[in-house]
C-alpha cells in the first residue's frame, strides 16, 4: 500500500482531487493557513527554478505548473471568500492568521492604504508583467511555428549530407517539436495569469461589498466596524493571492525572455551588464553630478559614483579576463566545428546553390541526396563528401549552380511547379508548354503543366519531376568528378578495412613495388570511368599480378579492368540483360595504332587534330543514332586502343562507356549494333 502512494501519478491525482474539493467543501481556518503557505512556497520555488534554468525547454512543464497553481489559488480564493463572508463578523482572524497578518502588515491600520497597495499590485501584475509576457509568448509562438519548416529542412540537409546521423536527427526533430509546443503552450498559459488577475479584482469587490452588507444587515455590526473588518480580510486575502500570482508572472516572463540563451539568467545578466567599462565610467560621472546638485542627498550618490568608478577601473585593468569571460560561451559552442569552417584553407567540397523559387523542392532534394550518397557507395564503392545546400536569393529564382571545391562546375534551371517531358526519338512534343534543354544531357525537352500528365503518358513521353531533373544533373556531375573525392585519406581508410590475409598482400605491394599514392591513382583511374572499387580484394590481386611485368599506371589499370571483366560487363547491361555494342572499324583501329610513337611503356599518343576530330565525329554520330532508337550503346575496341579512344571521347562524353575485348564476360549476351567507321 505504501508503494502505491509513492507513485508520482497517484500523488498528483490525489492533489488534484484535493484541489477540486477545496472548491466545493468548506475548510477550517488552520487548513486555510496551511494551503496559503503552500501556495506562497510553491510560487517561490517556481520563480527560482525559472531563474536558474539554462534553456526554456529545461522547464517545459511550466505551462502545466502555471495552470495547476492558478487553479490552486482560485480554489483558495473561493474557500477564503466562504470564510470571510460566513465568519467575518467574528473578527479579523476569521479567515485564518495568514490573511490577517497580510492585511494588518499592508494596511497599517488604514484600509484605504491597503486598498491602494492592493490595486497597485494588481496593475503591476496585470498591465505590466502579464501583458508583456503574454505578448512575448504570442510572438515567440508565431515565429517558432513560422521557422519550423526551415529548421526541419536544415536538419534534413545535415542528415543527407552526413553531418549528423539518424539518431541525432531524431533528437533535433524532437527538440524542434518540443520548442514549438512549448511556446504555443506558453501563449495559452499567459491567458491563465491574465484571467487570474481579473478574477482577483472581482473577488475583492464582491468580498468588500458582500461582507459589509452581511455584517450590517445580518450580523448587526456597525457600518464602520463592518467596513474595517471585511476590508482588512479582503485585502489580506487579495494580497495572499496576488503576491504568489505576481511571483509566478515574473517567473513566466523570465522563461519567455530567455529566448535563445543557453545559460542561467544570473550568468547572462552579470556577464552582459557588467562587462564593458565605458558604461560604468559614464554612470560614475553622472551620479557624481547628481551628488552635487542642490537639494540632492549626497551620501547615496557618492557611494554609487565611487562604486561605478571602481568597477570601471577594475574592468579596464583586466582586459584579458574580460575578453575570456565574454567569449567563453562562444568558444565552447563553436570549438568543435566552427574552427574548421573559419580556417582560410577550408572549403565546401560540394555545394549546391539554388534560387528562392526552388526552396519548396529542398525536402525532396535532401531525401534524394541521402539516397544518392548510398547509391555511390553501393555502385562505385566511394563515399562522396557532404553536400551543402545554400540558398542564393540574388540569383535567378529557379536556377541552381553546382560547385566542386568552390569552382562552378554546372548550372541549370527547373520549373518547380511543372513537369519535364521528352520524346524518346527527339521528335517535336505536341503539347502546350515551354521548350527547353534538359540540363544534364542537353536533350530537347518541354516544361508542361501537371494537368497535362495524362496526355503526356498517352503520347508515351518521358516524364520527369523537377527534383529528379535537378538531382540527375547533380548525380552525373558528381560521377564525372568522382575521382577527385577519392583522396589519400579515403584510400587509406579503404585499405585499413582489408582482412588480415589481404593486408599481407598489400604489404608485399607497398612499398616494395608501388606506393599508396600510386594505388590511389589506379583506383582514381577506375572510378573515373565509373568502375566500382568495392571488390578491393580482386583489385589488389590484379595489381600484384600486373606489378610482375610493369610499373606503368595506365597498363596496370587496363590489367585490373580485364580482371574485373564480369563486373564491368554486368554493370553495363541494358534493362533486358544484354550488352549493346558498337565495334570500331579496322581503319579507325589502324589510325590509333599508327599514332603511337615510342617503344614499350614509353609509347606516346600523337594523333593529328584532324584525325582525332574525324574519329570522334564518327563515334558520336553512330552513338547518337543508336541512342535515338532507344538503345544504350557501348563502344568496343581492342585492348591496345581502348585507353586512347577513351582519351578522345571523355572530354565531350564522359558518360560514354569504352570497353575492350578483354573486358567482355564470355557468358554475357551481346547485341551487335553495327560498326563505327
Amino acid at each position: 500500500m505504501l508503494d502505491f502512494f509513492k507513485k508520482s501519478e497517484v500523488a498528483f491525482a490525489i492533489g488534484m482531487i484535493i484541489l477540486m474539493g477545496i472548491l466545493m467543501v468548506p475548510i477550517p481556518t488552520f487548513l486555510m493557513d496551511i494551503f496559503l503557505s503552500i501556495s506562497l512556497t510553491l510560487s517561490i520555488l517556481v520563480f527560482f527554478t525559472s531563474l536558474f534554468v539554462e534553456k526554456p525547454l529545461d522547464f517545459n512543464t511550466f505551462p502545466t505548473v502555471l495552470l495547476v497553481l492558478t487553479l490552486f489559488r482560485l480554489a483558495l480564493n473561493v474557500a477564503s471568500t466562504r470564510l470571510i463572508l460566513g465568519r467575518g463578523h467574528e473578527g479579523t482572524a476569521a479567515a485564518g492568521h495568514v490573511i490577517e497578518a497580510f492585511g494588518q502588515l499592508v494596511m497599517s491600520g488604514n484600509f484605504v492604504i491597503g486598498l491602494i497597495v492592493f490595486a497597485i499590485l494588481i496593475i503591476i501584475n496585470f498591465v505590466v508583467i502579464t501583458k508583456g509576457s503574454g505578448r512575448i509568448a504570442e510572438v515567440s509562438a508565431r515565429f517558432s511555428l513560422d521557422a519550423m519548416p526551415g529548421k526541419q529542412m536544415a536538419i534534413d540537409a545535415e542528415l543527407s549530407s552526413g553531418a549528423i546521423n539518424d539518431t541525432q536527427a531524431r533528437i533535433r526533430r524532437k527538440m524542434l517539436e518540443a520548442e514549438s509546443s512549448f511556446y504555443g503552450s506558453m501563449d495559452g498559459a499567459s491567458k491563465f495569469v491574465r484571467g487570474d488577475a481579473i478574477a482577483g479584482l472581482l473577488i475583492t469587490f464582491i468580498n468588500i461589498i458582500g461582507g459589509i452588507i452581511i455584517g450590517v444587515a445580518q450580523m448587526g455590526l456597525s457600518f464602520q466596524d463592518a467596513s474595517r473588518t471585511y476590508t482588512l480580510l479582503t485585502v489580506g486575502d487579495g494580497l495572499v493571492a496576488q503576491i504568489p500570482a505576481l511571483i509566478i508572472s515574473t517567473a513566466a516572463g523570465l522563461i519567455i525572455t530567455k529566448s535563445g540563451d543557453e545559460e542561467r539568467t544570473d550568468q547572462a545578466f552579470f556577464r552582459q551588464l557588467g562587462h564593458h567599462p565605458l558604461p560604468f565610467i559614464l554612470c560614475s560621472a553622472l551620479t557624481g553630478i547628481f551628488a552635487v546638485l542642490p537639494g540632492m542627498p549626497i551620501l547615496p550618490f557618492v557611494l554609487l559614483s565611487g562604486g561605478s568608478g571602481f568597477w570601471a577601473y577594475h574592468l579596464s585593468k583586466n582586459p584579458e579576463k574580460k575578453e575570456a569571460d565574454s567569449t567563453k560561451d562562444v568558444v565552447s559552442s563553436s570549438a568543435q566545428g566552427e574552427n574548421s569552417v573559419t580556417s582560410p584553407l577550408a572549403m565546401d567540397l560540394i555545394r549546391l546553390e539554388f534560387g528562392s523559387g526552388l526552396i519548396g523542392l529542398m525536402p525532396k532534394i535532401t531525401e534524394q541526396i541521402k539516397s544518392l550518397r548510398l547509391q555511390f557507395q553501393k555502385e562505385l564503392g566511394v563515399t562522396i563528401p557532404s553536400l551543402r545546400l545554400q540558398d542564393r536569393f540574388t540569383t535567378h529564382t529557379n536556377s541552381y549552380t553546382i560547385f566542386i571545391k568552390e569552382i562552378k562546375i554546372a548550372t541549370g534551371a527547373v520549373q518547380p511547379q511543372s513537369l519535364l517531358v521528352m520524346h524518346q526519338q527527339g521528335e517535336d512534343i505536341p503539347l502546350e508548354g515551354q521548350k527547353t534543354k534538359e540540363p544534364t544531357f542537353g536533350l530537347d525537352a518541354m516544361w508542361i503543366a501537371p494537368s497535362l500528365r495524362r496526355e503526356a503518358e498517352r503520347l508515351r513521353l518521358t516524364i520527369v519531376e523537377p527534383s529528379t531533373v535537378l538531382m540527375t544533373h547533380v548525380s552525373e556531375t558528381l560521377k564525372d568528378h568522382i575521382a577527385e573525392f577519392l583522396n589519400f585519406s579515403h584510400v587509406q581508410g579503404i585499405l585499413d578495412e582489408l582482412s588480415e590475409p589481404y593486408k599481407r598482400l598489400l604489404n608485399d605491394i607497398v612499398p616494395g613495388q608501388l606506393s599508396i599514392t600510386q594505388i590511389q591513382k589506379i583506383l582514381q583511374g577506375l572510378v573515373h570511368e565509373r568502375v566500382s572499387i568495392r571488390d578491393m580484394t580482386s583489385i589488389l590481386e590484379a595489381i600484384a599480378d600486373a606489378c610482375t611485368y610493369s610499373r606503368s599506371i595506365p597498363l596496370i589499370i587496363e590489367h585490373v579492368r580485364s580482371r574485373l571483366s564480369r563486373q564491368i560487363t554486368f554493370s553495363n547491361f541494358d534493362p533486358s540483360g544484354q550488352l549493346n555494342i558498337l565495334t570500331l572499324s579496322f581503319d579507325i583501329e589502324q589510325k590509333i595504332q599508327e599514332s603511337l610513337v615510342g617503344e614499350g611503356e614509353q609509347k606516346q599518343f600523337a594523333i593529328s587534330p584532324s584525325s582525332a576530330q574525324d574519329i570522334v565525329r564518327q563515334i558520336f554520330e553512330k552513338v547518337d543514332i543508336m541512342t535515338m532508337q532507344g538503345e544504350q550503346p557501348i563502344v568496343l575496341t581492342t585492348p591496345m586502343s581502348r585507353p586512347y579512344i577513351r582519351f578522345l571521347t571523355e572530354k565531350m562524353r564522359p558518360s560514354l562507356v569504352i570497353m575492350s575485348q578483354n573486358e567482355l564476360d564470355p557468358k554475357a549476351k551481346i547485341k551487335n549494333l553495327g560498326t563505327i567507321g
